[in-house]
């Protein structure tokens, strides 16, 4: 079985995004990352993370927004999805790790 890369992006990487890449970290067959759009994320998207993901999973239409601003040339067509979920979570939070679990169920695969 050939792994996917997941790359999970929101602003500044602190809550949404690394919840997602830990709670699917060791989901078979798939490679998890994260990273923030905004200058002040505490993992910055670069090209290199870009380039490395199947997909990116973006939590907000904004991010998807300035991703293709900052990253037009690595993007090449790559496939981002909008996860529509708003910046009302702590880490880890159980309401937001069943959203995750929810909205992602579909690009997951079968276990």
């Amino acid at each position: 079985m050939v792994s996917q890369n997941f790359l999970f992006v929101c602003g500044k990487n602190k809550l949404r995004s690394p919840t997602a890449e830990y709670i699917f970290a060791n989901v078979a067959g798939i490679n998890t990352l994260s990273a923030g759009v905004n200058r002040d994320a505490q993992e910055r998207v670069s090209d290199e993370l870009v380039e490395w993901a199947d997909i990116i999973f973006v939590m907000e239409r904004q991010h998807r927004t300035k991703l293709q601003k900052a990253h037009s040339a690595a993007l090449k067509g790559a496939r981002i999805v909008v996860l529509v979920i708003p910046d009302d979570y702590a880490f880890m939070d159980q309401r937001l790790v069943t959203l995750l679990k929810t909205k992602m169920s579909r690009w997951l695969p079968v276990q």
